[in-house]
């Protein structure tokens, strides 16, 4: 079908991402095609970054990106929980609104700036401003880069392309 991937939605598709019901989608799409899943927020139990965890320790060959830093305003427990599980990328959309430099700073770092990427995930807020406070963060400009554009490029095998 030409697909790049598939998104998930667990709080509003109203499932927990480890039910057993959902475990063949990511049998199916493991090895195949990445999967971009909203993630967190204290609201819901529904995404929560343990049951991703869960299902990754399972499907090892499963390629995630786990939206909003992993956790949308549980960012720092999401990256303990999730930081450094191989095929795991995360995406910083509609984040960094609610975080100081620091912060975004540090989970880019716990994550590692090969993992994070910018725009895989629908922005609740204007993507320029989005953008602005990225760049307000004055890194390094090959680290910038990987976040805008390298990273996605490779994860969706679009280099190359224009």
């Amino acid at each position: 079908l030409g697909l790049r991937g598939v998104k998930l939605h667990p709080d509003m598709q109203n499932f927990k991402i480890d039910d057993y019901r959902y475990l063949k989608m990511y049998e199916l799409c493991e090895g195949r095609l990445p999967m971009l899943i909203h993630m967190g927020d204290a609201r819901s139990d529904f995404s929560h970054p343990k049951r991703l965890r869960a299902v990754m320790e399972i499907y090892d060959g499963l390629t995630v990106i786990a939206a909003h830093f992993g956790g949308y305003t549980m960012w720092e427990e999401a990256s303990h929980i999730l930081a450094g599980m191989p095929n795991l990328y995360t995406d910083c959309s509609s984040s960094f609104f609610a975080m100081d430099v620091a912060a975004g700073r540090a989970l880019i770092d716990a994550y590692g700036a090969d993992r994070v990427l910018f725009g895989t995930d629908y922005p609740m807020w204007d993507p320029q401003h989005e953008l602005a406070r990225l760049r307000g963060m004055h890194l390094a400009p090959e680290t910038e880069r990987k976040i805008l554009y390298d990273n996605a490029a490779a994860l969706f095998g679009l280099e190359g392309e224009n």
